[in-house]
């Protein structure tokens, strides 16, 4: 019995022992109550977080279901930061570990804040949306990664000034160093800014098919800082700097309004006044008639009798489809093939290629062809056997 007592003498005084301002039995309760908010961190983001989910799914927007499912994770600590509180309000604790604590618990509370409003400028930028009417879709999709790494800049700044890190001469600092930097990279900015043209003229937006001569051609899949990436037509990526797109000629495909097609139909010479006739007035109904096409009065359309080729009579087909699509194009293309050769053919006619014909005036006999030898040149003070003769 006298040993239990002294064990338990021996207990009370590891309880009662001081360790950093403290007795051991404080921390063991401070622990404990940290532990508790831990568990209870996932009653919360179970029960709780079920509750909010199914409030906003219900709701006739998804707006709010997609920012709190952003928030989430983020959102989630809060019991941990209470906890930490509570635990450290028991504690009551002194000098400078109350500071260390302080600190401890505002850099948790300054993450949580900014890391939910991280997360939240992905679905609330939906609603920025509404802003590509008036800039275009590249300068929303910067001015919200502007925004994204102004909220990260700012809550590290504030993470670091609950420290006592002053960011003022840090950032000074960084200006001058920035100077340095800035001269030997002349290029980078160059490309920044050339990136800010192109958005602010709306050269392209991603999806349009653009071609730069002498550089590339391809679908425009994003504008980014430096460079536009821009997928060729046999899948590669290709990445090209903003400055060269911006003191280049681009010409954007996707802009156009209609797409044309010319050619030149050539046919024989045997054909006849009245079968070119035909042939035009066939060609140009066919076309008035299709609602593939554009109008006359909205593009230029024009099938005439051209010109007189070496080989052919040429008809100019000048039109456009309303389509600007390769393949719906290809195949308009087609169709307007197979109907040309039909009036060609429905009019008697055929097809002119390149041909050339040999006239003989007249044949040889039957006889060998006589051989005449070519006529002798006089010759002029000619030696033999060192006297000279005359011819």
């Amino acid at each position: 019995m006298e040993q239990l007592q002294n064990f338990k003498q021996l207990f009370f005084d590891v309880w009662n022992a001081e360790a950093l301002g403290a007795d051991v039995g404080t921390w063991v309760t401070v622990v404990m109550i940290f532990l508790f908010f831990v568990m209870l961190r996932g009653l919360f983001t179970r029960y709780v977080f079920a509750k909010i989910s199914a409030w906003t799914e219900n709701t006739k927007t998804d707006l709010d279901n997609k920012i709190f499912k952003a928030v989430e994770k983020p959102v989630s600590l809060i019991p941990i930061v209470i906890g930490l509180f509570i635990a450290t309000m028991y504690l009551d604790p002194e000098g400078n570990l109350a500071k260390l604590i302080y600190n401890v618990e505002l850099s948790l509370i300054a993450i949580v804040l900014f890391w939910s409003l991280y997360n939240a400028m992905d679905p609330l930028a939906q609603g920025m949306n509404r802003l590509e009417k008036l800039f275009s879709k590249p300068m929303v999709s910067w001015l919200r990664k502007g925004i994204k790494f102004l909220i990260c800049f700012i809550g590290i700044a504030t993470v670091l000034e609950i420290w006592g890190v002053q960011v003022a001469p840090i950032l000074a600092g960084l200006g001058l160093f920035g100077v340095a930097v800035a001269l030997g990279a002349q290029d980078m900015f160059k490309n920044l800014i050339a990136g800010l043209t192109i958005i602010a003229e709306k050269r392209f937006q991603p999806g349009d098919w653009i071609l730069v001569d002498g550089v590339v051609e391809g679908t425009v899949e994003d504008i980014g800082f430096r460079s536009t990436q821009v997928r060729r037509f046999d899948l590669s990526p290709v990445h090209v700097p903003n400055g060269r797109l911006s003191d280049s000629a681009v010409t954007n495909f996707s802009a156009m309004k209609f797409r044309r097609i010319y050619w030149k139909i050539g046919v024989t010479y045997n054909t006849s006044i009245d079968q070119l006739k035909d042939i035009r007035g066939g060609i140009e109904n066919y076309i008035l008639e299709n609602d593939a096409f554009v109008r006359p009065d909205e593009a230029a359309t024009f099938v005439r009798i051209d010109s007189f080729n070496d080989s052919s009579i040429d008809i100019m087909l000048y039109c456009f489809t309303r389509s600007i699509k390769w393949g719906e194009w290809l195949e308009i293309k087609e169709n307007l093939a197979y109907r040309i050769k039909e009036v060609v053919e429905g009019a008697g006619s055929s097809f002119a290629f390149p041909s050339q014909s040999l006239y003989v005036e007249a044949l040889p006999g039957d006889g060998p062809e006589v051989y005449i030898p070519p006529a002798k040149t006089p010759q002029r003070g000619k030696k033999t056997g060192g006297k000279k003769t005359k011819s």
